[in-house]
């Protein structure tokens, strides 16, 4: 074991502050990673303000890590000292269940394991988890991960623009490829944030004619410079009209409340919308906007480990990279404030090294 700097919310009313934890040397299949990135997502801040419910204290957040790879264990095989590696939302599951057999880790029947606020598995019963020890996430210098949980990143993408690809990018990029978004297709991306614009870039990518659907008529011209072909300022309520029956998917990234009939209204027959974003109170739906028109409302959560390199190697092939702010350790809870108010460009990312001290 050996004492990491990171940083911790305490409790759901504090600050995120300066923490030490501790982190395993790697047994026989582990990695320890030094991190050298850890993008902030919007979820850090639902679960160190326990927006969710059942929040674990002390938490440190980040699931959006890239770093090096730092020791190997002796079984490891994919890895070597020295690789640019990174680590998503989970870093582990029971790896018995048909979601895990399939590649599906995200939705193991038991449960997968959070890279931050949950609780490593019994080695012994992995159907179980061991409460007595808790993950800690990337807001930290160093992680041990099982090397089957860990991301190859390529060489062609910016270390700190890869980081939240490991969340945001394998958000989108799976409802994509799993409800079949091709070329030609009408995507309409509801809200530009961090998991918004990871949408148009990778819809666009896919060859889509993508729309932007925004409350801030300010964005129109980023969307169109990230790859949209087209921008609607939905505060005008005519714009539902004038859109009406326009796409064939609509990805919802918007964690904050708002109306799903008006976007599932704008879906032609047979039109799927699907939710990406989590709002802390429940929406409602009337079924008639559903019915009228064959439509579907679908859920999607991250990505598989597979589909997540996958996701990586697209992006590599396309050029494809987050658009971030850099930020120090120090900032994080100034940053926190302005995701609040969306104020980013599209997502943070903080240089570790400043937890460092380097």
């Amino acid at each position: 074991m050996s004492s990491t700097p990171a940083y911790a919310a305490l409790s759901a009313t504090t600050p995120l502050e300066p923490f030490t934890i501790e982190r395993r040397e790697p047994g026989p299949r582990e990695v320890l990673i030094d991190i050298l990135y850890c993008g902030v997502c919007h979820s850090d801040i639902h679960q160190a303000r326990d927006g969710w419910g059942g929040s674990v204290f002390p938490m440190v957040p980040g699931h959006e890590i890239v770093g090096r790879v730092a020791r190997i264990g002796s079984e490891v095989t994919a890895f070597g000292i020295g690789d640019a590696v990174g680590v998503g939302c989970f870093v582990d599951s029971c790896r018995t269940c048909p979601s895990c057999q399939a590649g599906e880790q995200q939705y193991c029947d038991f449960g997968m394991t959070g890279t931050y606020n949950s609780f490593e598995r019994d080695p012994g019963d992995r159907r179980r988890i061991d409460r007595s020890r808790p993950t800690y996430g990337g807001y930290s210098t160093q992680i041990t991960v099982d090397a089957d949980y860990v991301l190859r990143i390529p060489e062609s993408i910016p270390l700190d623009r890869a980081a939240p690809l490991l969340c945001a990018g394998i958000t989108t990029y799976s409802p994509l490829k799993h409800f079949g978004v091709k070329a030609g297709d009408r995507v309409g991306v509801v809200g530009l944030g961090g998991l918004g614009h990871m949408a148009v870039k990778l819809a666009a990518a896919m060859g889509a004619h993508v729309t932007v659907l925004s409350t801030s008529e300010s964005k129109r011209a980023d969307a169109l410079a990230l790859g949209a072909q087209d921008f609607a300022a939905t505060r005008d309520g005519e714009v539902f009209k004038t859109l009406a029956g326009r796409f064939d998917y609509v990805l919802d990234t918007v964690s904050a409340e708002h109306d799903y009939n008006l976007y599932l209204n704008l879906l032609k027959l047979d039109g799927t919308m699907i939710l990406l974003g989590l709002p802390e109170a429940p929406e409602s739906v009337a079924a008639g906007v559903l019915i009228r028109k064959r439509r579907r409302l679908a859920g999607s959560m991250i990505g598989g480990i597979a589909e997540t390199q996958e996701m990586l190697d697209f992006c590599a092939a396309h050029g494809v990279a987050s658009d971030i702010e850099l930020i120090r350790m120090d900032q994080i809870n100034e940053a926190y404030e302005r995701m609040l108010k969306s104020d980013v460009r599209y997502r943070f990312v903080i240089d570790i090294a400043s937890l460092r001290g380097d």
